[in-house]
Protein backbone atom coordinates (compact mmCIF):
# COMPACT_ATOMS: atom_id res chain seq x y z
CA UNK A 1 0.00 0.00 0.00
CA UNK A 2 1.31 3.49 -0.80
CA UNK A 3 2.45 5.55 2.17
CA UNK A 4 4.46 8.75 2.40
CA UNK A 5 6.19 9.98 5.55
CA UNK A 6 5.23 13.63 5.92
CA UNK A 7 5.98 15.76 8.98
CA UNK A 8 6.73 12.58 10.92
CA UNK A 9 3.36 11.02 10.00
CA UNK A 10 2.81 8.05 7.70
CA UNK A 11 0.05 9.16 5.34
CA UNK A 12 -1.82 6.59 3.28
CA UNK A 13 -2.74 7.77 -0.20
CA UNK A 14 -4.17 6.58 -3.49
CA UNK A 15 -3.68 7.89 -7.01
CA UNK A 16 -6.19 7.33 -9.82
CA UNK A 17 -5.26 8.76 -13.19
CA UNK A 18 -6.02 8.64 -16.91
CA UNK A 19 -3.47 7.15 -19.30
CA UNK A 20 -2.38 10.68 -20.19
CA UNK A 21 0.41 11.44 -17.75
CA UNK A 22 0.04 15.18 -18.35
CA UNK A 23 -3.44 15.55 -16.87
CA UNK A 24 -3.71 18.19 -14.14
CA UNK A 25 -3.60 17.08 -10.52
CA UNK A 26 -6.63 17.10 -8.23
CA UNK A 27 -6.13 16.62 -4.48
CA UNK A 28 -9.10 15.42 -2.41
CA UNK A 29 -9.31 15.92 1.37
CA UNK A 30 -11.77 13.94 3.53
CA UNK A 31 -14.30 14.78 6.21
CA UNK A 32 -13.77 14.17 9.93
CA UNK A 33 -14.19 10.50 10.80
CA UNK A 34 -13.91 9.24 7.21
CA UNK A 35 -11.25 7.88 4.87
CA UNK A 36 -10.42 7.85 1.15
CA UNK A 37 -13.53 5.79 0.42
CA UNK A 38 -15.68 8.90 0.93
CA UNK A 39 -14.77 9.95 -2.62
CA UNK A 40 -15.74 6.66 -4.27
CA UNK A 41 -18.75 8.20 -6.08
CA UNK A 42 -16.46 10.73 -7.79
CA UNK A 43 -13.34 8.73 -8.64
CA UNK A 44 -14.37 7.23 -11.99
CA UNK A 45 -15.38 10.61 -13.43
CA UNK A 46 -12.59 12.61 -11.80
CA UNK A 47 -9.85 10.21 -12.91
CA UNK A 48 -10.89 10.45 -16.56
CA UNK A 49 -9.82 14.10 -16.55
CA UNK A 50 -7.36 14.46 -13.68
CA UNK A 51 -4.59 12.72 -11.82
CA UNK A 52 -6.48 12.29 -8.56
CA UNK A 53 -4.66 12.13 -5.22
CA UNK A 54 -6.72 11.26 -2.16
CA UNK A 55 -5.30 10.50 1.26
CA UNK A 56 -6.25 9.61 4.82
CA UNK A 57 -5.61 12.59 7.06
CA UNK A 58 -3.48 12.03 10.15
CA UNK A 59 -5.43 10.05 12.75
CA UNK A 60 -7.74 8.54 10.12
CA UNK A 61 -8.00 5.40 8.02
CA UNK A 62 -4.67 3.74 7.38
CA UNK A 63 -2.58 6.79 8.26
CA UNK A 64 -0.73 6.88 11.56
CA UNK A 65 -2.15 8.47 14.70
CA UNK A 66 0.31 10.90 16.29
CA UNK A 67 -0.55 12.45 19.66
CA UNK A 68 -3.05 15.30 19.54
CA UNK A 69 -4.60 17.75 19.65
CA UNK A 70 -4.08 18.52 15.97
CA UNK A 71 -4.12 21.99 14.41
CA UNK A 72 -5.07 23.36 11.02
CA UNK A 73 -1.40 24.21 10.55
CA UNK A 74 -0.58 20.50 10.80
CA UNK A 75 -3.37 19.38 8.46
CA UNK A 76 -2.48 22.03 5.90
CA UNK A 77 1.20 21.14 6.26
CA UNK A 78 0.42 17.46 5.72
CA UNK A 79 -1.41 18.17 2.47
CA UNK A 80 1.40 20.40 1.25
CA UNK A 81 4.05 17.91 2.38
CA UNK A 82 2.32 15.06 0.56
CA UNK A 83 2.26 17.15 -2.62
CA UNK A 84 5.97 17.79 -2.17
CA UNK A 85 6.71 14.11 -1.55
CA UNK A 86 4.95 13.20 -4.80
CA UNK A 87 6.54 16.09 -6.75
CA UNK A 88 3.18 17.79 -7.34
CA UNK A 89 4.00 21.43 -7.91
CA UNK A 90 0.44 22.65 -8.40
CA UNK A 91 -3.00 21.05 -8.09
CA UNK A 92 -6.68 21.75 -7.89
CA UNK A 93 -7.85 21.07 -4.33
CA UNK A 94 -11.28 19.81 -3.28
CA UNK A 95 -12.21 19.18 0.34
CA UNK A 96 -15.35 18.30 2.23
CA UNK A 97 -16.16 19.31 5.82
CA UNK A 98 -12.86 19.19 7.76
CA UNK A 99 -11.15 18.50 4.44
CA UNK A 100 -12.73 21.69 3.11
CA UNK A 101 -11.18 23.65 5.98
CA UNK A 102 -7.82 22.13 5.08
CA UNK A 103 -8.34 23.06 1.43
CA UNK A 104 -9.21 26.67 2.33
CA UNK A 105 -6.11 26.96 4.51
CA UNK A 106 -3.96 25.58 1.71
CA UNK A 107 -5.41 28.04 -0.82
CA UNK A 108 -5.12 31.02 1.55
CA UNK A 109 -1.59 30.28 2.75
CA UNK A 110 0.01 28.62 -0.28
CA UNK A 111 -1.93 30.08 -3.16
CA UNK A 112 0.81 29.43 -5.69
CA UNK A 113 0.29 25.69 -5.24
CA UNK A 114 -3.49 25.72 -5.82
CA UNK A 115 -5.08 25.93 -9.26
CA UNK A 116 -8.78 25.89 -8.34
CA UNK A 117 -10.48 25.37 -4.99
CA UNK A 118 -13.69 23.44 -4.31
CA UNK A 119 -14.99 23.73 -0.75
CA UNK A 120 -17.88 21.39 0.12
CA UNK A 121 -19.78 21.84 3.39
CA UNK A 122 -17.05 23.72 5.20
CA UNK A 123 -16.91 27.14 6.81
CA UNK A 124 -13.75 28.98 7.87
CA UNK A 125 -14.85 28.72 11.50
CA UNK A 126 -17.05 26.42 13.55
CA UNK A 127 -20.55 27.76 14.22
CA UNK A 128 -21.36 25.46 17.14
CA UNK A 129 -20.27 26.41 20.67
CA UNK A 130 -16.87 24.97 21.51
CA UNK A 131 -18.53 23.01 24.32
CA UNK A 132 -20.41 20.94 21.74
CA UNK A 133 -17.12 19.67 20.36
CA UNK A 134 -15.62 19.13 23.80
CA UNK A 135 -18.64 16.98 24.68
CA UNK A 136 -18.30 15.01 21.44
CA UNK A 137 -14.63 14.41 22.21
CA UNK A 138 -15.52 13.18 25.69
CA UNK A 139 -18.26 10.94 24.29
CA UNK A 140 -15.75 9.33 21.94
CA UNK A 141 -13.32 8.74 24.82
CA UNK A 142 -16.03 7.27 27.07
CA UNK A 143 -17.93 5.09 24.63
CA UNK A 144 -15.72 4.69 21.59
CA UNK A 145 -16.61 5.48 18.00
CA UNK A 146 -19.67 3.18 17.78
CA UNK A 147 -21.48 5.62 20.08
CA UNK A 148 -20.97 8.40 17.49
CA UNK A 149 -21.30 6.56 14.20
CA UNK A 150 -25.09 6.44 13.84
CA UNK A 151 -25.59 10.07 14.87
CA UNK A 152 -22.84 11.20 12.50
CA UNK A 153 -24.47 9.55 9.50
CA UNK A 154 -27.86 10.99 10.50
CA UNK A 155 -26.32 14.48 10.42
CA UNK A 156 -24.61 13.79 7.10
CA UNK A 157 -27.27 12.02 5.02
CA UNK A 158 -31.01 12.65 4.86
CA UNK A 159 -33.48 10.05 6.11
CA UNK A 160 -34.83 9.70 2.57
CA UNK A 161 -31.39 8.92 1.18
CA UNK A 162 -30.58 6.49 3.98
CA UNK A 163 -33.80 4.61 3.23
CA UNK A 164 -33.12 4.65 -0.51
CA UNK A 165 -29.45 3.62 -0.28
CA UNK A 166 -29.02 1.75 3.04
CA UNK A 167 -25.82 -0.02 1.96
CA UNK A 168 -24.10 3.28 1.17
CA UNK A 169 -25.17 4.73 4.50
CA UNK A 170 -23.99 1.61 6.33
CA UNK A 171 -20.62 1.67 4.57
CA UNK A 172 -20.01 5.25 5.75
CA UNK A 173 -21.24 4.38 9.25
CA UNK A 174 -18.77 1.49 9.31
CA UNK A 175 -15.87 3.79 8.42
CA UNK A 176 -16.80 6.12 11.29
CA UNK A 177 -17.09 3.18 13.69
CA UNK A 178 -13.55 2.10 12.89
CA UNK A 179 -11.92 5.51 13.00
CA UNK A 180 -9.25 5.62 15.71
CA UNK A 181 -10.68 7.29 18.82
CA UNK A 182 -7.56 9.32 19.56
CA UNK A 183 -7.27 10.41 15.94
CA UNK A 184 -10.89 11.49 15.94
CA UNK A 185 -10.60 13.39 19.22
CA UNK A 186 -7.39 15.10 18.11
CA UNK A 187 -9.08 16.15 14.86
CA UNK A 188 -12.18 17.46 16.64
CA UNK A 189 -9.85 20.01 18.21
CA UNK A 190 -9.13 21.38 14.73
CA UNK A 191 -12.84 21.95 14.13
CA UNK A 192 -13.31 23.54 17.54
CA UNK A 193 -10.32 25.87 17.40
CA UNK A 194 -9.78 26.88 13.76
CA UNK A 195 -10.82 30.31 12.54
CA UNK A 196 -9.82 31.23 8.99
CA UNK A 197 -12.31 34.09 8.75
CA UNK A 198 -9.60 36.70 8.24
CA UNK A 199 -7.65 34.52 5.81
CA UNK A 200 -10.24 33.48 3.23
CA UNK A 201 -10.17 36.95 1.68
CA UNK A 202 -6.61 36.14 0.56
CA UNK A 203 -7.74 33.17 -1.55
CA UNK A 204 -6.90 34.04 -5.15
CA UNK A 205 -7.69 30.67 -6.76
CA UNK A 206 -11.00 30.42 -8.63
CA UNK A 207 -13.30 28.98 -5.97
CA UNK A 208 -16.51 26.97 -5.85
CA UNK A 209 -18.43 26.82 -2.55
CA UNK A 210 -20.90 23.93 -2.26
CA UNK A 211 -23.76 23.83 0.26
CA UNK A 212 -26.40 21.27 1.13
CA UNK A 213 -29.90 22.72 1.50
CA UNK A 214 -30.55 21.07 4.87
CA UNK A 215 -27.06 21.12 6.40
CA UNK A 216 -27.45 22.62 9.87
CA UNK A 217 -23.68 22.85 10.34
CA UNK A 218 -23.18 24.78 7.10
CA UNK A 219 -26.34 26.78 6.40
CA UNK A 220 -26.90 27.95 2.83
CA UNK A 221 -26.79 31.61 3.88
CA UNK A 222 -23.36 31.03 5.43
CA UNK A 223 -22.15 29.42 2.22
CA UNK A 224 -23.41 32.37 0.22
CA UNK A 225 -21.70 34.78 2.61
CA UNK A 226 -18.44 32.85 2.40
CA UNK A 227 -18.50 32.96 -1.40
CA UNK A 228 -19.06 36.72 -1.26
CA UNK A 229 -15.87 37.12 0.80
CA UNK A 230 -13.65 35.23 -1.65
CA UNK A 231 -12.98 37.28 -4.79
CA UNK A 232 -14.86 35.83 -7.75
CA UNK A 233 -16.10 32.74 -5.89
CA UNK A 234 -19.20 30.86 -7.03
CA UNK A 235 -21.79 29.26 -4.78
CA UNK A 236 -23.96 26.25 -5.64
CA UNK A 237 -26.59 24.44 -3.57
CA UNK A 238 -27.64 20.79 -3.69
CA UNK A 239 -30.67 19.12 -2.13
CA UNK A 240 -28.71 17.29 0.57
CA UNK A 241 -27.42 17.37 4.11
CA UNK A 242 -23.67 17.44 4.84
CA UNK A 243 -22.39 15.03 2.17
CA UNK A 244 -23.76 16.20 -1.18
CA UNK A 245 -20.96 14.28 -2.90
CA UNK A 246 -22.76 11.12 -1.70
CA UNK A 247 -26.40 12.19 -1.63
CA UNK A 248 -26.29 14.01 -4.97
CA UNK A 249 -23.28 12.21 -6.39
CA UNK A 250 -23.93 12.49 -10.13
CA UNK A 251 -25.00 16.14 -10.10
CA UNK A 252 -22.19 17.24 -7.79
CA UNK A 253 -19.57 15.34 -9.77
CA UNK A 254 -20.71 16.94 -13.01
CA UNK A 255 -20.71 20.39 -11.44
CA UNK A 256 -17.23 20.03 -9.97
CA UNK A 257 -15.72 18.64 -13.17
CA UNK A 258 -17.31 21.44 -15.17
CA UNK A 259 -15.90 24.04 -12.79
CA UNK A 260 -12.41 22.55 -12.80
CA UNK A 261 -12.35 22.46 -16.62
CA UNK A 262 -13.29 26.12 -17.06
CA UNK A 263 -10.68 28.16 -18.94
CA UNK A 264 -8.40 30.30 -16.75
CA UNK A 265 -9.99 33.62 -15.74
Amino acid sequence: MPFATVNGVNLYYRIDAPPDGDAPWLVLSNALGTDVSLWTPQIAAFSRRFRVLRYDARGHGRSSVPPGPYTIEQLCGDALGLMDALAIERAHVCGISLGGVTAMALAARHGGRVGRLVDISALPRNLAPREVWLERMEQARRGGMPTLAAASVERWLSAAFRAQAPLIAEAIRDVVRHTDVEGYVASCAVVADTDLSQEVVRIAAPTLIVSGTHDAGFPVDEGRSLAARIPGARHVVFEALHLPNVEQAAALTQTVVGFLLLPPP
